[in-house]
């Protein structure tokens, strides 16, 4: 359960960071870091078993059907990114309260900031592939609002490092849905352990390819290297957290979790191991080339993170091992040049080296913090850099044959470029005559989250030897061998060592170009790519914006029948293809039809061809009401008395808010062309031989379906109803019907934002209805409305045990709407807030699916009775559901009459009168409004 908790606490944290902010200010980023640290102290109470080589678990059943559950675990990889991410995390919290001025919303900030943190901490503590894709796409999703919070001009950075990123979350989908289909399960662990399956199954390099592609856009490899220092438009302690030690180091995180199964495959090697030595070294040379400190370090973290992609791609335990102690001390280091060139920034007001210098003498302190994390950066002794450059040389060399030396001398060209903008570092701020003789340390608060990472640096590099468990721990868990060791040491054993001589090589090269950093300065300015990431991005980007403007040209009117034109020719061509290429199984139906069938097909088509004829707005809205309620009725006749109650339901309250929306429109429809009437004959003709031939080929071929089976014979035992379509709704399909009601409320939402429902002035003090009549209709909305109420709350509470339930209790309880609207202005506000429905919709229909939990499962309905004066009456927690979904129609409906109502009145000048009794219409309108 401390797994579980851990989780529960950074919610906490989420929950509290704007009331903590609106009371507190930036001071908040105290207890939240407090906050992040007891979400830690939660796991390492159980770290002792992960160093005993055991695993500690955690599950939550969500949907036991599809074996889905909240299953977390953790083991020694685990556990090193879960304390960078606790971490790092409170550092930067504390960091921020320094760093930001009192006018920043940091309620937002601290927000988003925790629920990055819980996603990354759910993403490596998830023993389901499953969630760790929900949690590894939440991770995009708070990165993009954490870039573009700023304003316009990081919008587009933002959406660059979104786009790039959400395309890598959508091939690590594929690579899951694979991984489910090969093994037939979503448990991480039963995956893992079953690598050889994996392996052999024909999906492997797909899988494999999919699993890097989401990596190295996570982690900014080249080619999508360039959504990170795109991305360095964000504030100093985002890019610190996100940007250095958290964000990107998920796909790295992904690479190592599922690099078991592909070890032993060439291409997984050469693809990492080249992606990595090229990423390493382009970072390398294009960080050296800047003069902006937080863009020389954004180049910098795309070069370590090319380092520790190679690593991966090596395979080997040692190399694994490696590129996790490689992961640490990266996290370390980065994260204090991140916060240090924030303070630099924040005291001298720049970050240009050019513009810098001598700051070493006014703020000492800082510029010894600073040198602290370059020299670990640049790989020197006795720092934690200094042991993973170190062994990480070991691991390149042990490549087969000649491919060792090659890819060992690319990581010294790598390491000479790295110590050489290390030294930069300094030496661009501090270094140099003192320009700025006015300035001061900071306060000892603001320095101490850099202080801590920069120190410990230095103190983990001395005892590295005491990290050898945890390291130890990390291999084995990557490559499932409980013999894996990785025998860190900060000194070699021999002086014949040859990473000692590639040290030796790279600081005497890296010091060569530091020495000639001028001449080094002037060949780099001039280095220029052919094209750069971000413009080939743009000129995608554009294009693909050009290509969905000519395809959606057509629809791009307001003429209703060319929108209809491609979905209803597709359903055409589809028809046509089924018939010539289907293989339609089953004997000829029977015969299925009854007299009194035919009696609804005639009405039907008396309906539709009065539709057809009729050139009043009106009469066309009773025609399609007499259609729907004749489809009712053949509903009834079919005994699906919920469907027919429902559809009886729907065609009223499409009648009455076509009613409302008529007033606003001229009486009668212009007359069309007779070009487009015969037009539209063809197609209503095509069509409806098309639906008509398709109803007759699918009826009556098939017996009765299992599933339908097993509905009649389950349902009252395992749902508690004997209605079976409310039980299939609120139960079997509790799932599905909670999605569509959250679509629902999103398309209710999408309603209110876009039309803003003003009305002109003149219908502010005039109504269009007569007083007798609203005289009427307020005297019967008093009678009626309570009524109306009290049969919609019947129909909630009984259905499920007779035809009713929330949809169409909600319906019934619209039509009160509806009645309480009519006598109203139409700029009167809505009897009830729309959005105060659809979010209580969603909540109740939340909590009803936690209920269940009890039991083991979300949405699981849990059966109880209460007696009352001798009464029993059963009950299930489906009903709390139901009452959800009762809400959320209902919102959907007061967020329909409330904008459709109250929409500004177009001038009628701009229809077309097509006769006298239109003019005659017109005339009789303006008469009324100008009284």
């Amino acid at each position: 359960m401390t797994l579980m908790t851990s989780l529960l606490v950074m919610l906490v944290a989420v929950a509290l960071a704007r009331p903590l902010a609106a009371r507190m200010g930036r001071n908040a980023g105290y207890p939240m870091a407090l906050l992040f640290l007891a979400s830690l102290g939660f796991i390492l109470r159980d770290a002792h078993q992960v160093f005993n080589g055991d695993v500690v678990t955690g599950e939550w059943t969500w949907i036991p059907t599809f074996d889905i559950a909240l299953r977390l675990h953790l083991d020694g990889l685990s556990l090193i990114f879960t304390i960078l991410v606790l971490g790092v995390g409170a550092l930067i919290m504390v960091y921020c309260t320094h760093y930001l001025s009192d006018e920043y919303d940091h309620g937002r900030l601290y927000m988003l900031l925790a629920m990055f943190a819980t996603a990354m901490l759910g993403m490596v503590l998830s023993a389901d592939i499953v969630l760790l894709f929900v949690f590894f796409e939440i991770t995009t999703l708070c990165s993009f609002f954490l870039i573009g919070a700023q304003g316009l001009h990081e919008a587009r950075p933002a959406t660059r490092a979104f786009v790039i990123t959400a395309s890598g979350g959508l091939g690590l989908l594929a690579a899951v849905v694979l991984l489910w289909s090969v093994t037939g399960t979503t448990d991480l662990t039963q995956i893992l352990a079953r690598s050889e399956e994996v392996s052999a199954s024909a999906a492997a390099p797909w899988i494999g390819g999919l699993i890097i592609f989401a990596a190295v856009t996570k982690s900014a490899q080249f080619p999508f290297h360039f959504w990170l220092p795109d991305a360095m438009v964000a504030l100093t302690p985002v890019s610190a957290y996100l940007h250095a030690a958290t964000l990107v180091k998920a796909g790295i995180y992904v690479l190592m979790r599922f690099s078991q199964p592909f070890t032993d495959f060439m291409w997984w090697t050469v693809t990492l191991v080249l992606i990595g030595l090229v990423t390493t070294v382009f970072g390398a040379v294009f960080a050296l080339k800047q003069h902006d400190l937080k863009a020389l370090l954004a180049y910098s973290t795309v070069s370590q993170l090319g380092w520790i992609v190679a690593l991966i791609g090596v395979g080997t335990p040692a190399a694994l091992a490696v590129a996790g102690l490689h992961t640490f001390s990266h996290a370390l280091f980065k994260a204090t040049l991140f916060m240090l060139v924030g303070v630099i920034d924040k005291e001298a007001g720049s970050r240009d080296i050019r513009e810098l210098s001598g700051l070493y003498r006014v703020m000492p302190v800082t510029a010894t913090l600073t040198g602290l994390a370059a020299l670990s950066m640049a790989g020197l002794p006795p720092f934690l850099g200094f042991v993973s450059k170190e062994e990480a040389y070991y691991a390149f060399l042990e490549l087969p044959g000649v491919w060792g030396w090659v890819a060992g001398l690319t990581a010294v060209t790598s390491a000479a470029v790295t110590f050489a903008y290390g030294f930069r570092i300094w030496s661009g701020a501090f270094g140099g005559v003192t320009v700025q003789k006015n300035l001061y340390e900071p306060r000892w608060a603001f320095l101490a989250p850099a202080a801590v990472p920069a120190l410990g640096g230095l103190v983990l590099g001395i005892f590295v030897v005491y990290l050898n468990p945890l390291f130890d721990r990390s291999a084995q868990a990557t490559v499932l061998d409980a013999n894996a060791s990785a025998g860190l040491s900060l000194w070699p054993d021999s002086f014949a060592s040859p990473a000692l001589w590639m040290s030796v090589a790279t600081v005497c090269l890296g010091l060569t170009l530091y020495a000639f950093k001028d001449p080094v300065d002037t060949v780099l300015q001039r280095l220029y790519l052919p094209i750069s990431g971000v413009a080939a991005y743009d000129a995608c980007y554009t294009g693909i914006l050009r290509f969905s403007e000519l395809v959606s040209r057509p629809a791009r009117t307001g003429v209703l029948a060319n929108h209809l034109l491609w979905p209803l020719g597709s359903l055409v061509l589809l028809a046509v293809g089924v018939l010539f290429a289907g293989d339609i199984q089953g004997a000829p139906p029977a015969a299925t039809s009854r007299p009194e069938d035919w009696v609804v097909v005639a009405l039907t088509a008396l309906a539709a061809l009065g539709l057809c004829w009729t050139r009043s707005r009106l009469g066309a809205v009773a025609m399609l009401g007499v259609i729907g309620f004749l489809m009712a009725g053949w509903f009834m006749l079919l005994g699906g008395v919920d469907l027919a109650m429902t559809q009886l339901l729907v065609e009223i309250l499409t009648v009455a808010v076509a009613v409302l929306v008529l007033r606003r429109l001229p009486v009668l429809f212009t007359p069309a062309p007779g070009l487009r009437r015969w037009g539209g004959l063809l197609a209503a003709s095509v069509l409806g031989v098309t639906a008509g031939a398709g109803t007759w080929l699918l009826t009556g071929r098939r017996e009765p379906s299992a599933a339908a089976e097993f509905f009649v014979a389950e349902a009252e035992e395992l749902a508690g109803g004997t209605n079976l379509v409310n039980t299939i709704l609120v139960d079997f399909r509790g799932l599905d019907t909670f999605g569509e009601i959250t679509v629902l409320a999103v398309a209710a939402v999408g309603l209110l934002a876009l039309l803003r429902g003003e009305s002109p002035a003149n219908e502010r003090t005039a109504s269009m209805d007569l007083p007798g009549d609203r005289t009427v209709l307020t005297t019967a909305t008093r009678i009626l409305v309570p009524l109306i109420g009290l049969v919609s709350i019947w129909l909630l509470w009984r259905g499920h045990y007779e035809p009713g339930g929330g949809f169409v209790a909600a319906l019934v309880a619209s039509l009160a709407l509806v009645m309480a609207r009519l006598p109203r202005h139409a700029a009167d506000p809505p009897p009830i807030r729309p959005a105060i429905l659809l979010s209580s919709g969603l909540i109740v229909a939340v909590v009803g699916g936690l209920v269940g939990l009890i039991e083991g499962s979300f949405l699981r309905p849990i059966q109880g009775a209460v007696e009352v004066g001798g009464f029993t009456q059963s009950l299930t927690t489906s009903l709390i559901f139901d009452l959800g979904v009762f809400f959320a129609v209902l919102g959907l409906v007061a967020a329909a009459l409330d904008r459709l109502t109250r929409g500004a009145v177009p001038p009628l000048e701009e229809h077309h009168v097509s006769s006298a009794t239109d003019k005659e219409h017109r005339a009789t309108r303006r008469e009324g409004v100008s009284r």
